[in-house]
């Protein structure tokens, strides 16, 4: 019997390529999908990587082989391959390992109508099914493939929930890191009052000039750089399967995640007024202060684009947003899309004058720490031994809603949480400025790696 885990994460299938996936595992998580979502049919994308298509093509024999159809979109995003799952209604299956090495690849997998598939929506029968074995349906006949090119049809349905044909014109840096950025950037920004300046665009899975994961600060540099030399109004950079965007402001300068989510969030609440906006617990304590400010309903989850999925859906929100730079849409299905997440800032600096500098200025009140992570073998042990420092003194709030999130009397918090999938724990701390950020931080390090 297989044991699978290793590379069946909290919300995807990921592993080294030739280790862990091969063509014939793929082959059988294809089988085990289909029978989880029943037909009529799957639609399949891909990344940029060397191992994908082969994957793919793995997956979508599985498939077949239980007598469901297979539309195979080609290269895309993930939240291109959500788009098609939206709009045809069929469960999807997205193959990349997203800003992992070259060496890895994975599977991002989803219901009709992009719905998500995580450990508790089927991605642990998935898990029980391979590793038991699943055997080709005996009594139906094969499943078809057929190809179908859904680039054009994914841009101009962003580009009609977003309208930036009144934008004054912006020159904007786009950094795609070798990644899927490269194909959808060109389609989803031709005809928009947007100079786009492009940087590695080129498809390339072997990642040659950086690690297509910008949030980490050294990944984004050469964007820093560019922004300023051309002079440009604002710099964008995605991850390796463009689900994710950051955003530099006109003088380089990094704008929080927490930022975006509370500027789009404005944007959404003034076309939806009084709707409900989720945040995860991560993100800055502006965000539920800037919702309620604007009639919204704030709503904090948990970490992981499944629990702000299903979240969405029981509430009715219009919009989501993370710390780590993943916005979901209700009106995308309720999938999350860097893309569109990128046009809303956009839009919203073409339809004034003022630097991007000045217009985020408003939604980020709060200093932070950004993400520190630490090795830790005995994660439970550590987080016991921060609860009982802190639990301890007087006025101190603690809350273990992902983690523990420890509120301080003087306004400053921090959050350490487990990684599910590496012996991790990730620290985040916010305060009223960036000494009282670091000193925080720095006393619960102190434990955390003492």
């Amino acid at each position: 019997m297989r044991d699978l885990s290793g590379i069946v994460k909290a919300y995807d299938i990921r592993g080294v390529v030739g280790e862990q996936l091969d063509a014939e595992v793929v082959r059988d998580f294809g089988a085990a999908f289909a029978r989880l979502v029943g037909g009529p049919a799957v639609v399949i994308g891909h990344d940029m990587r060397d191992s994908s298509p082969g994957l793919a093509a793995a997956f979508a024999d599985g498939v077949t082989r239980q007598g469901v159809d297979v539309i195979s979109i080609g290269l895309a995003s993930t939240d291109m391959l959500y788009f098609a799952s939206g709009k045809l209604n069929l469960p999807g299956a997205m193959f990349t390992a997203s800003h992992n090495p070259a060496k890895y690849n994975g599977i991002k997998l989803c219901r009709a109508g992009a719905a998500p598939v995580g450990q508790d929506s089927g991605l642990a029968q998935i898990r029980a099914d391979v590793e038991a074995g699943v055997a080709d349906a005996s009594d139906v006949s094969p499943g078809s493939l057929s190809e179908r090119d859904m680039l054009v049809e994914y841009a101009a349905y962003l580009r009609e929930l977003v309208d930036l044909s009144s934008s004054r014109p912006l020159k904007v840096v786009v950094d795609a890191g070798n990644g899927m950025g490269g194909h959808t950037v060109p389609e989803v920004f031709a005809g928009l009052p947007i100079e786009v300046v492009p940087m590695y665009f080129e498809l390339d899975g072997s990642f040659p000039n950086h690690e297509a994961n910008p949030l980490d600060p050294k990944n984004i540099v050469d964007l820093q750089a560019r922004v300023r030399e051309e002079g440009a109004d604002a710099g964008v950079a995605f991850d390796g399967d463009a689900d994710r965007c950051f955003v530099v402001d006109e003088r380089g300068e990094p704008v929080s995640p927490s930022a975006i989510t509370a500027l789009v969030a404005v944007r959404e609440l003034a076309k939806d007024p009084g709707g409900t906006i989720i945040h995860n617990l991560i993100t800055s304590h502006s965000v539920p202060e800037i919702v309620r400010e604007h009639g919204g309903k704030p709503v904090r989850t948990r970490v992981g684009h499944s629990f702000i999925k299903e979240e969405m859906a029981r509430t009715g929100a219009i919009f989501g947003g993370e710390h780590s730079a993943h916005y979901y849409f209700r009106d995308f299905w309720r999938a999350d899309t860097g893309m569109l997440a990128a046009l809303h800032v956009l839009a919203a600096l073409g339809e004034q004058d003022g630097p991007l500098s000045a217009l985020t200025a408003d939604y980020a009140r709060y200093a932070a720490s950004g993400e520190v992570n630490s090795t830790v073998d005995d994660q439970a042990g550590r987080l016991a031994a921060i609860k009982a420092e802190f639990g301890a003194r007087d006025g101190v709030e603690l809350d273990e809603l992902d983690g523990l999130t420890v509120s301080l009397p003087d306004g400053s918090w921090f959050n350490l949480r487990a990684s599910n999938t590496e012996p991790l724990l990730r620290l985040n701390v916010e305060a009223a400025d960036a000494a009282s950020v670091a000193a925080l931080r720095d006393e619960v390090l102190a434990i955390v790696r003492g």
